[in-house]
């Protein structure tokens, strides 16, 4: 027995309402890396796991994480649905492995991967760390880019 409060017709439409792109955690990292003065394109189409943002330049990439569908261990990640709730469990579960080999990928192909989990987004220094950690990632990539020898 279903303990959904909507109907199966009224739950496939809040569902289909879910966004997989320009979510406003998304748009709200967009807004504080553009007031940065931090260039970036979207969707790396071409990479593993399709990054919401790429720094090709810094050779890093920026996932926006929604903290239910992604897991996060926090109280909006950890709240799971009670009705199907095997279903629901064996999905998330997937999503967060399918994460971490994405990440895993990523990593061994050079890229720096930074995770924005949506929880985060509410915190009022939230700017401030975004901002050193892509300034970071800025030093990281030049200094290595000095390392390596000039081509010809």
């Amino acid at each position: 027995m279903s303990t959904d409060i909507f109907t199966p017709e009224k739950r496939s439409a809040v569902m289909r309402r879910v966004k997989g792109r320009d979510t406003s955690p998304e748009i709200a990292v967009r807004r504080i890396l553009r007031a940065a003065g931090i260039g970036y394109r979207l969707g790396g189409s071409g990479l593993p796991g399709r990054p919401d943002i790429v720094m090709k330049g810094r050779r890093t990439v920026i996932f926006v994480h929604g903290c239910f569908w992604h897991g996060h261990d926090c109280a909006r990640g950890s709240r799971k649905p009670k009705a199907n709730a095997d279903y629901w469990t064996a999905k998330l579960t997937r999503n967060v492995a399918r994460d971490r080999q994405t990440v895993a990928k990523l990593t061994n192909d050079g890229w720096r991967v930074v995770t924005v989990w949506e929880c985060d987004l509410k915190s009022p220094d939230v700017a401030d760390r975004l901002v050193a950690e892509f300034q970071a990632a800025t030093v990281s990539a030049s200094s290595s880019s000095e390392a390596s020898p000039a081509r010809t």
